[in-house]
Parts: structure tokens; C-alpha cells; sequence
């Protein structure tokens, strides 16, 4: 079994890409985030030629959430339970586009897309570091409920855990991503009971997820690691490697981020 996640940053605009991915790489289930599409304008049928059941959950050209899975897809869920809402200053708060579960073939699958945190004191960084609490709450109490759960949080976190997770610590020095709060939110879901299972099968430094399009970042490996697979014990001692897709950053029509697989026996 192979389960990917990738933020493919506007599906329509890379959709060939993916589905050529799928088939190259023989991928079971795909997470995707930043689809940036409505539901309606989901291209479902073009997955379901390849014989993917699709799930997705979209609302504008902003977020975006979707699995694909050729094993199965049930049970979808278009919300965590204690997943926050946001709202501007003065705005009513309404849960975004952020997750959906599914059980693919046995495993519970999360495509999450972690909200980017934007500034120090801007209150989305309070709105992530409240997604990740809820999030790393919920995992508790599934675990709780199920030790021997086949669970896996996959996606975009917006956190690199590590100083050698990005290029260079200080360009990021008071801005997001690797704030010490932020770092102790994510760390907040081996505290719950998963594992990082894509460091514990990649465990080098320098192994980016992500480039930033502007100033060359991809060409100098100027790019951070911010893409990861969180399972629960009893998946993550199934999974017998995992790799880093960094050819999908080259080329014409590149998402900034590449896909992460995990294969599972």
C-alpha cells in the first residue's frame, strides 16, 4: 500500500501532473491540499477514469482539501471533532477548508492543510497554533479509544520542526514557521501518540518539502521541510519506507511543494 500527500497548490492548474503522478508512482491513496477549487468544479470524473473514489472539500480559490484512493474511500469527514474556526476582525468565524478523513482501504487518512500562521502577532498564528491543540487533541482520544488504530494525519503542516529543516534559521527569525511556539504546537502530536514516520525513514538533513517560487529558492535548495505523515503505532510499524519526490519541483507547471509517500506492507 502507498499513501501520498502533496500540496499541488491549484489542482486544475497541475492536474495532468498529478494524475501522471498516481500512475508513475503506483500511489493507493493521495492526499492533496490547496486544491483551490469549489466542489463543484472538482474534476472527480478524471480521477474516477484512473479508478479513484474521490473526496473533497472546497469552498473557493483559497484552501482546499481532497483524497483520492483506489482501495476504498468511506466514512468521509469534512471535519475534525475540536477543529477551530476563523474569522477577521469584526467577521463571523466559519471552519475552512482545511481537513478531510476518509478510511482508505483500512487506514484512516487526513489531507491537512495547517493554516500558514502569517505573522507573530497576526491572530492566524493564534488560529494555527489552536488547529494543531485540537488536532493533537483528537489524536489523543482516538488512540485512547483504539491503541491499535490505523491512523494517518498526512500534509502540509506550515512547521519545520528542525533548524536544518530550512535553508537558513535566521532569513525566518521572527517571522512563522519556526517559532518555538509553533514547533511546540506540531510536537504536540508525538506528545498525543504518533509518530513522524517520514524523518524516521529519511532522517537526513537539507531533505526539503517545499520551495518558495521567487529568487531562484529551488535551483540553490533554499527551501524548508514542512510536508509530514503522523501515524499512529500500529500503522507506523507497517510502514517500510518513505520518499521524498523532489523531481516534481523541476519542470514547467511545478507546485512549490512535492509529494510525500509512505509505503506500507
Amino acid at each position: 500500500m502507498r499513501i501520498a500527500t502533496w500540496n499541488v497548490n491549484s489542482l486544475r492548474a497541475r492536474l495532468g501532473r498529478v494524475l501522471d503522478y498516481l500512475q508513475e508512482h503506483q500511489i493507493d491513496v493521495l492526499a492533496m491540499q490547496e486544491t483551490k477549487v469549489k466542489e463543484a468544479d472538482f474534476p472527480a470524473a478524471e480521477f474516477e477514469r484512473l479508478g479513484y473514489q474521490v473526496a473533497h472539500r472546497g469552498f473557493n480559490q483559497w484552501n482546499g482539501v481532497a483524497l483520492a484512493s483506489r482501495l476504498g474511500l468511506s466514512d468521509a469527514a469534512v471535519v475534525f471533532p475540536g477543529q477551530p474556526a476563523f474569522g477577521k476582525p469584526g467577521q463571523a468565524a466559519a471552519v475552512e477548508a482545511r481537513a478531510i478523513g476518509a478510511n482508505c482501504g483500512g487506514v484512516t487518512v487526513w489531507s491537512l492543510y495547517v493554516p500558514h500562521g502569517r505573522g507573530p502577532d497576526d491572530p492566524h498564528m493564534a488560529y494555527k497554533l489552536a488547529f494543531l491543540k485540537a488536532l493533537a487533541a483528537d489524536a489523543a482520544d482516538r488512540l485512547a479509544a483504539d491503541p491499535s488504530a490505523q491512523l494517518a494525519l498526512v500534509g502540509d503542516f506550515n512547521v519545520a520542526p528542525l533548524d536544518t529543516d530550512v535553508w537558513d534559521p535566521a532569513a525566518f527569525e521572527g517571522l512563522t514557521h519556526i517559532s518555538p511556539a509553533e514547533r511546540a504546537a506540531l510536537a504536540g502530536l508525538a506528545e498525543a501518540g504518533l509518530r513522524e514516520v517520514t524523518r524516521e525513514h529519511l532522517p537526513g538533513e537539507h531533505l526539503y518539502t517545499q520551495w518558495d517560487y521567487q529568487q531562484l529558492r529551488f535551483a540553490k535548495n533554499q527551501g524548508m521541510r514542512i510536508d509530514f505523515a503522523f501515524c499512529s503505532p500500529a500503522l507506523a510499524n507497517r510502514v517500510t519506507s518513505a520518499a521524498i519526490v523532489r523531481d516534481e519541483r523541476k519542470g514547467k507547471g511545478a507546485s512549490d511543494h512535492v509529494p510525500v509517500q509512505l509505503t506500507i506492507e
